[in-house]
């Protein structure tokens, strides 16, 4: 057994696009991939957790090419070992998979590369055309910039409002299976719950459930840990500059989602800063909010922004 399956997201990661859970048009753009055994340079655009490394992971395996992946929020900062990891890779002939027509190198959280080495995959994307395609996943297309953006297609992972009722339906079905094959029991309000305050993120709830599953059953506990942030009390230590008191607090609210924490402190804001300091308010959580998705710390991420306003907006 890998290392990794004890984590369900492994476990139980989808191993062909048929599995994928994914809008019937986008899984047939991908199934049409596999039927013509080749794929493009490819760009998949989403929010976190939504399945874009899964789909990736998923054509190379149906497709039976070698492929190679580089996490672009770890090794994928750098310069020099992209450069030779990807030459290494892309510059040899597959010996395992003779039919196939191509490697594939994945870049994993691509928009988390620096335009260094973004300038080098796209040059590579080049040098290597005629043995290697590239497919590159990211949370935020707009990082990723548009000489390496215009050499792939770009897959839209987001999913429009007439298609999310069958998806959490078929995502429901998944966890029940899941659930059932894990000897967990569950009470179905409560997964329902808990994928409509998650969606689309899979990989968070499968996460959180696991984590939940070691007292035997997913009941309405669960829910109690990602209930409502309270800011009354932090709005009134933000006005009073309370340093110690925010810290403790962002310390005692890690298990909630920090999108939730923010959106939280703004609707706290509206009564308690005058009108210029609800603006500036506004521009640094939007700030923080944006950098949610790649910072390595979310604690101190939440704290910098509370701090900012803290310093920066003038209360009532």
């Amino acid at each position: 057994m890998n290392k990794t399956d004890f984590l369900w997201v492994e476990k139980y990661r989808p191993k062909t696009i048929d599995e994928c859970i994914l809008p019937e048009h986008t899984k047939s753009m991908f199934k049409d991939f596999l039927n013509k055994r080749e794929i493009p340079n490819l760009l998949l655009a989403g929010p976190a957790g939504c399945g874009k490394t899964t789909v990736a992971k998923a054509l190379c395996e149906q497709l039976g090419v070698d492929y190679y992946v580089i996490n672009g929020s770890d090794e994928g900062r750098f310069l020099d070992t992209v450069r030779n990891q990807a030459k290494n890779f892309a510059s040899t002939v597959s010996l395992s998979a003779a039919d196939a027509k191509h490697k594939v190198i994945i870049i994993d959280e691509a928009d988390n590369t620096t335009h260094d080495v973004q300038l080098l995959l796209r040059a590579n994307i080049e040098t290597f055309y005629n043995n290697c395609r590239f497919i590159f996943t990211c949370n935020f297309k707009n990082k990723i910039i548009e000489p390496l953006h215009s050499r792939c297609a770009v897959v839209e992972f987001g999913i429009k409002g007439k298609d999310k009722p069958k998806l959490a339906a078929s995502f429901f079905q998944r966890i029940q299976q899941i659930l059932g094959a894990e000897g967990v029991e569950y009470d179905h309000k409560v997964l329902v719950e808990l994928i409509n305050k998650h969606f689309p993120d899979w990989r968070r709830v499968l996460n959180e459930l696991q984590r939940y599953s070691v007292s035997g059953k997913i009941d309405s506990a669960i829910l109690a840990q990602f209930s409502d942030v309270s800011v009354e009390e932090l709005i009134k230590n933000l006005r009073d500059k309370d340093f110690g008191y925010v810290r403790k607090w962002v310390t005692s609210n890690l298990d909630n989602d920090p999108n939730l924490i923010l959106r939280r402190v703004y609707d706290g804001l509206a009564d308690a800063v005058d009108g210029p300091s609800l603006a500036a308010a506004v521009l640094i959580i939007a700030k923080y909010q944006y950098q949610i998705a790649f910072v390595a710390d979310q604690e101190i991420n939440v704290l910098a922004a509370l701090t900012e306003i803290m310093v920066e907006c003038k209360f009532k």
